[in-house]
């Protein structure tokens, strides 16, 4: 095969065979007429082959994302394929180490370290470099020691392959990312001081979820409002109302912006032994003339509208999104469903109406009644659950008053009066 010099070569030793003679070359009849024919074939068929093989690029990261909490620590990797990696852990100092095959650097890949805060809990700092020439090598250095849990997830929505990377404390005897994720959730304490210890009631605990969080963004408005903030921001305002109230308390599945796969919101909900579930959402929709708010509760019979349906399919993508590996997939048992009794959902549907009719006092509403359908997040058994669609958020207008503070507040009193109106019917003897 030629080879690019020669290829030069040939190429100007035919361009003067053809116009040394330019007269004699193109006028028919003439001594020249035959022999210009193959030259110019030949110079027109090396012009057109492709350029020369210099040897395959090494693949790069493309994008690079660090999502500190309390909880725990996820590293985020995106590339256009699929990394194959290993890891090992070393001591003295406590280092996380892994090697990608056949990745170089990249301009991200530099960037990385400065996307690691001073009050990370598990990492102090992440160097990367060669290793040798097919090996790219990642080591975190460790502020404690800790579990890693190290998976790909396939491209999804917006997003190409990715390396996930969770770092959690490590408890001992324990290697379950569920179990680390509760034991680190505190207890909440009974909002009720009895005066003897056999008076004590069960207390009323508000599991408030807000959707989304760390690399699952969820929805976005036209003027790129983020559906995890704002639904943040209203879930820390309703809790701190519902922290005020007399005999309630209120408990979060998230506080800061990380993800939280669902089936551990739903775990989270038991553990603190929930009274009720308040998941909150802004969700969009293609047509931008969609608005209102909506409560939605658990079907296990199919969606009652097709709005519910598809709000039910893009909420329960979130898994997907924000990305959750192998050893969490137990936990969305399909048998959940089978123990949810009927006392349940009938106490999810009047809870479902209380925040409804609240909510009818401060936005229009897109569905004048509780809609059902199967959100994933609703599955706690024994535990009524409504989901919130504060607005869409695809409505200019709604994107709009979900930024702001007055609209967020109002969105909190209301959920908050809901709540009261039904934890009134809860208490009647």
């Amino acid at each position: 095969m030629l080879n690019e010099r020669k290829l030069q070569v040939v190429i100007v030793i035919n361009y003067k065979l053809i116009f040394r003679e330019k007269d004699m070359f193109f006028r028919k009849g003439s001594v020249g007429y035959p022999y210009w024919l193959p030259s110019f074939a030949v110079l027109a068929s090396l012009i057109s082959l492709p350029p020369p093989v210099r040897g395959a690029e090494a693949m790069q990261f493309t994008a690079t994302r660090v999502w500190p909490s309390t909880l725990y620590t996820r590293l985020t990797f995106e590339s256009s394929t699929l990394p194959h990696y290993r890891y090992f852990m070393l001591a003295s100092p406590r280092r996380l180490v892994i090697d990608i095959d056949d990745f170089g650097l990249s301009p991200v890949l530099h960037k990385l370290s400065q996307q690691v805060r001073s009050t990370d809990p598990f990492i102090s700092k992440i160097r990367v470099a060669k290793f040798d020439t097919k090996t790219l090598r990642i080591v975190v250095d460790l502020k404690q020691p800790i579990r890693a849990d190290i998976f790909n997830l396939k491209p999804a929505a917006n997003f190409q392959h990715r390396l996930v990377v969770d770092l959690y404390p490590k408890l001992k005897g324990d290697n379950d990312p569920l179990s680390l994720f509760l034991a680190n959730t505190p207890s909440v304490h009974s909002p009720f001081k009895p005066s003897t210890p056999s008076a004590q009631p069960a207390p009323f605990i508000v599991m408030i979820d807000p959707g989304h969080g760390g690399e699952d963004p969820g929805a976005h408005g036209l003027h790129n409002t983020l559906e995890k903030n704002v639904v943040l921001q209203i879930a820390q305002r309703l809790k701190k109302l519902i922290d005020k109230q007399p005999g309630i308390a209120a408990v979060m599945t998230r506080s800061d912006d990380h993800f939280v796969p669902l089936a551990m919101r739903v775990a989270k909900a038991q553990q603190q032994k929930a009274t009720i579930f308040v998941s909150i959402h802004a969700d969009a929709v293609a047509n931008r003339q969609a608005r209102g708010a909506s409560v939605f509760t658990l079907s296990t019979r199919g969606a009652t509208s097709a709005a519910a349906r598809f709000l039910a399919n893009s909420q329960n993508q979130s898994d997907l999104i924000g990305g959750v590996s192998r050893s969490g997939d137990s936990y969305l048992d399909s048998t959940l469903l089978e123990l949810i009794q009927h006392q349940t959902l009938h106490d999810s549907a009047i809870l479902g109406s209380a925040v409804l009719k609240q909510l009818h006092k401060i936005n229009p509403l897109h569905k004048s009644r509780v809609e059902r359908a199967g959100f994933a997040v609703l599955k706690a058994p024994n535990i009524p659950s409504i989901l919130v669609e504060t607005a869409f958020i695809s409505h200019p207008e709604e994107e709009r008053k979900l930024r702001t503070a007055r609209y967020q507040q109002q969105v909190a009193e209301a959920i908050l009066v809901g709540i009261q109106r039904y934890k009134a019917k809860h208490d009647e003897p």
